[in-house]
C-alpha cells in the first residue's frame, strides 16, 4: 500500500483511440515495415525507401485531415489518396521484379486496398457534402 503512495510510480493510461482509417493504415504500415528490411539492397534504398515515405506521408495527411475543419479536409484526403496510389504502383513494381514474393505482396495489397476504399469513401462523403445540391439530371 505504501508503494502506491510513492512518487516514483507512474500511472500509464492507454493511448487514445485512432480513427478506424488510421488504425488500418497503421496495421498496413507495420506489415510493410516487417518486409521493408528484407528487400534486396538495390530496392531497399530506392523503391523501398520511397514507399516508406509515401505511406508515412499518407499517415500524416489523414492525421491532419482528421483534425481540420470539414471545409479544409478535402485537400488532405486527396493528397493521401495520391500518395497511397503511388505506393500501390511501386509495390507492384517490387513484386514484378521479384523483390517482394507473392504472399507478402498479397498481404500488403489487401491491407492497402482496404485503406484505399476507406479513403475513397471519405472523399466521396466530403465531395457530396461540399457540393451544392443539384438536380440529378444536371450531373
Amino acid at each position: 500500500m505504501a508503494e502506491q503512495d510513492s512518487p516514483h510510480i507512474q500511472i500509464v493510461s492507454p493511448p487514445p483511440k485512432l480513427l478506424p482509417l488510421l488504425e488500418k493504415l497503421k496495421t498496413a504500415y507495420k506489415l510493410w515495415f516487417e518486409h521493408y528490411t528484407d528487400l534486396p539492397k538495390a530496392h531497399r534504398y530506392t523503391l523501398g525507401s520511397r514507399i516508406d515515405g509515401l505511406l508515412i506521408d499518407c499517415v500524416e495527411a489523414i492525421s491532419v485531415a482528421s483534425f481540420t475543419s470539414r471545409a479544409d479536409k478535402l485537400p488532405h484526403v486527396r493528397f493521401a489518396i495520391r500518395k497511397l496510389d503511388t505506393a500501390k504502383i511501386l509495390l507492384l513494381v517490387l513484386w514484378e521484379t521479384k523483390s517482394l514474393d507473392n504472399k507478402k505482396y498479397i498481404a500488403l495489397s489487401e491491407k492497402i486496398e482496404e485503406v484505399g476504399r476507406m479513403l475513397g469513401g471519405w472523399h466521396g462523403q466530403l465531395t457530396k457534402q461540399s457540393s451544392p445540391e443539384q438536380n440529378p439530371r444536371e450531373r
